[in-house]
């Protein structure tokens, strides 16, 4: 078993977006994917790294045709146990041979490039999204911001000169995860690079939690009517640029052009 596998054995992921903080990421992005559906029915949708079938189950409910790939098979467990109408497989988002190029309306990667900390695997999770997803498909690719980790885990949480003496940021605080960090934390520069690289052009990209990660405490002691509000204001500012990297994650939204680049 992987330190990965480990790690999501005990870590909580069916529960992490009915957190107040995790609800804003959840409604934003479902909020954006269902614009990418723009009202058709009986799409297929491929979920890259599905956890527990957060968003793959309830897109298979509203009609479309939805497989679900995770590599962590406690996680694909919880899934298969919810009876819904989703293809759950195990598999991994560095090789989706299983699957045949031009294939699938939308591609989600909402979770494998958390965890992979090269260029070249990130690049390749990308590559493979674009083979299998169909000309004029979207896929949507969802990142760690290194602001966020900085800011938290350096200087909230007391570990920043712990975090130097280890040799884990650049000069200019560029954290330098390793695997055994479990988290690769990326700043707008190597988002931009990715998809460049990758031949995706870009739709939007945006905060897809903007600030929430920062007022956890806040957010929960919000009453329904403020939490609202606070999602007013989330989605309408959630696409400015002077806000992206100092999300907590952000989602950036590819198209497979019809004609080749």
């Amino acid at each position: 078993m992987t330190k990965l596998e480990e790690y999501y054995n005990k870590f909580n992921e069916e529960k992490r977006l009915l957190r107040p903080h995790g609800r804003v990421e959840y409604l934003t992005t479902m909020k954006y994917i269902e614009e990418g559906i723009a009202g058709r029915e009986n799409l297929k949708i491929l979920d890259v790294g599905a956890g527990t079938g957060r968003y793959a189950v309830p897109l298979s409910e509203l009609g479309h045709e939805v497989t679900a790939v995770e590599l962590v098979n406690y996680n694909l467990g919880i899934l298969k146990k919810k009876g819904s109408s989703v293809i759950a497989k195990r598999g991994n988002a560095l090789n989706l041979s299983k699957y045949s190029p031009d294939t699938y309306d939308i591609v989600l990667e909402l979770g494998p490039l958390y965890h992979l900390f090269s260029f070249e695997e990130k690049l390749q999770v990308l590559r493979e999204a674009k083979r299998v997803v169909k000309p004029g498909g979207l896929v949507y690719c969802a990142y760690c911001m290194n602001e966020y980790s900085v800011l938290t885990y350096g200087f909230k949480e007391g570990h920043i000169r712990e975090c130097l003496d280890a040799g884990m940021y650049t000069a200019d605080f560029q954290s330098l995860s390793a695997e055994e960090n479990l988290y690769s934390y990326v700043r707008i520069e190597e988002i931009h690079a990715l998809s460049e690289e990758a031949g995706l052009s870009r739709v939007k990209l945006i905060a897809s939690d903007g600030p929430a990660n920062y007022m956890r405490q806040t957010l929960k002691e919000m009453d329904p009517d403020t939490f609202s509000l606070f999602m007013d204001y989330h989605l309408a500012t959630c696409e400015r640029p002077e806000l992206l990297g100092a999300s907590g994650h952000t989602l950036d939204i590819l198209l497979k052009d019809s004609a080749p680049r």
